[in-house]
């Protein structure tokens, strides 16, 4: 991503922004508790209202989770941009954030998911998409390249890990569809929903 416009802001001292939107697709009954993980985060971000490092925490957890639940991924995808101004990367994280929290089924479930009224046993999604928006300091090329391939997809995923270590994250949005419980994401609502995704 780096080009004459790059290095010209550079040399007038601006700080370079990155706002990028990750989408990774894990396919499996066996992925069911990793919707527990993301439910958590999610009543954190809120609890938290918003602390920046109780979200770089929880996204530590979601990426070394979707690490240890590699063998699950069906397919994956990412966008993003390069900007030098703080305004214009507010508005495209805003941007990504209304996409994202406009999807099929991601709208997550803060009162709990046990209900009297509930049966014992719900039913269990195959699919699983997780969708994070970041956006970040500097230059990371492991995240500035296309994630649909696995090894590419890993090392995203550790480099996101570090941002948060170095303290180089400015936004951290997560959503993942289906949100709740019981809730099924089907393979036809797949393809509708989420076009963008390359299979892995």
């Amino acid at each position: 991503m780096s080009s004459w416009r790059d290095r010209l802001n550079k040399l007038s001292g601006k700080t370079r922004l990155v706002v990028c939107r990750l989408f990774v697709h894990l396919t499996g009954k066996e992925v069911a508790p990793l919707l527990g993980v993301l439910n958590q985060a999610a009543r954190d971000a809120v609890e938290s209202d918003g602390d920046l490092g109780v979200l770089g925490e929880s996204l530590v957890d979601i990426c070394q989770n979707l690490l240890q639940y590699n063998t699950y991924w069906q397919s994956a995808a990412n966008e993003g941009n390069v900007f030098w101004n703080e305004g214009e990367a507010g508005d495209y994280v805003s941007e990504l954030f209304t996409d994202s929290a406009q999807r099929y089924l991601s709208e997550p479930d803060f009162n709990g998911y046990s209900s009297e009224d509930e049966p014992l046993s719900l039913p269990v999604t195959r699919n699983l998409i997780v969708m994070i928006t970041m956006a970040f300091e500097g230059e990371v090329p492991e995240l500035e390249t296309n994630l649909a391939d696995i090894e590419a997809l890993e090392e995203g995923l550790k480099a996101l890990i570090n941002l948060h270590y170095q303290e180089r994250l400015r936004a951290i949005q997560v959503h993942f569809s289906p949100a709740q419980f019981g809730d099924q994401l089907t393979d036809e609502q797949l393809l509708v929903n989420f076009p963008e995704l390359i299979p892995l």
